[in-house]
């Protein structure tokens, strides 16, 4: 793996940039601590989103990012908040970000766009994006179809730009399967909940702590927007909804703030707890030092294994 070698960054690890969760402070903190810390813009008006680069700034010295959701009602401002702000790091998500990525190149901020086919992927090449994150469906949040498996091997035979690997990845042997499939470093988003400073709801740790691989489940397949989520009593009413052929307005009605409430209410019925299929690897909270530190002696340890022809 290299990323670290592009991004400035001790560790080739990305922090997903989650929604209501990922602030400036916990940036910061994943920043510090060796990876690359995002802010994410999804659930922020542009003054909050401001104000959270702000505290970033701060609190690290050290290289951050922003993710940049198109699909936000003030994406060109936020755009243009890159340039203002120098960030040194851009990912996107939830659309096309090529209009932007040629401004954002010439200020001297790295492009990543997430991607969830290999079409877009070869598009993002075209449009001048750095590299590419492909997040296979086992991520939490919102998710595409295809597999991470499938998806890094498609798209690392397709581009030329480096590229790294999402959804599904929890500890140093699925960081060398990624490498193995072509990818440069890993974004990690389910197993960084799990953390002492990501700031979600004590109730939000707790839960994640006793669910299962089993206990998360995707709403929105027949008729909204594929979420991964952990099961509770929102997502049984919702699935209820789609089955009896509930509009997408009527589908969104129960799901509006649904993640803040899970956030920072702590809310574990009527709240929307993302998390991905890896969410059984969260047996208890520790700090991000630790966790970084563990997957990449994880992922020492299984390469030299490996290397040894050591399959056990």
């Amino acid at each position: 793996m290299h990323l670290e070698k592009i991004l400035h960054t001790k560790y080739p690890i990305i922090q997903g940039g989650m929604a209501w969760i990922a602030d400036g402070a916990f940036a910061a903190s994943v920043s510090n601590n060796g990876a690359m810390g995002l802010i994410a813009t999804g659930g922020r008006t542009i003054d909050e989103i401001r104000k959270e680069i702000e505290i970033c700034k701060s609190l690290t010295d050290k290289p951050f990012g922003l993710n940049v959701l198109m699909l936000h009602w003030e994406v060109e401002a936020i755009s243009d908040l890159v340039v203002e702000y120098n960030i040194p790091f851009v990912t996107t998500g939830a659309g096309n970000p090529g209009k932007y990525i040629k401004k954002w190149k010439e200020n001297g901020t790295v492009v990543f766009p997430v991607v969830p086919t290999k079409a877009l992927a070869i598009r993002m090449e075209r449009a001048g994006a750095d590299g590419v994150i492909c997040e296979g469906t086992e991520a939490g949040g919102h998710v595409g179809e295809l597999t991470t498996m499938v998806l890094v091997n498609e798209v690392a035979e397709a581009v030329n730009i480096p590229v790294v690997a999402a959804g599904g990845i929890c500890n140093g042997r699925s960081m060398l399967a990624a490498e193995a499939l072509g990818a440069c470093g890993v974004q990690l988003g389910t197993i960084l909940l799990g953390s002492e400073e990501c700031p979600i709801h004590p109730n939000y740790k707790d839960k994640l702590i006793k669910s299962k691989s089993t206990s998360v489940k995707v709403i929105g397949r027949i008729n909204g927007l594929p979420t991964r989520v952990v099961k509770n009593q929102m997502t049984k009413d919702y699935i209820d909804l789609e089955k009896s052929g509930a509009s997408l307005d009527e589908l969104e009605k129960l799901t509006h703030a649904a993640l803040g409430r899970a956030v920072r209410e702590g809310d574990m019925e009527r709240g929307s707890i993302m998390a991905g299929q890896v969410v059984e690897a969260i047996t208890e909270i520790r700090p991000l030092a630790q966790i970084f530190q563990e997957l990449m002696e994880e992922y020492n340890v299984e390469k030299i294994k490996l290397c040894q022809g050591d399959r056990s």
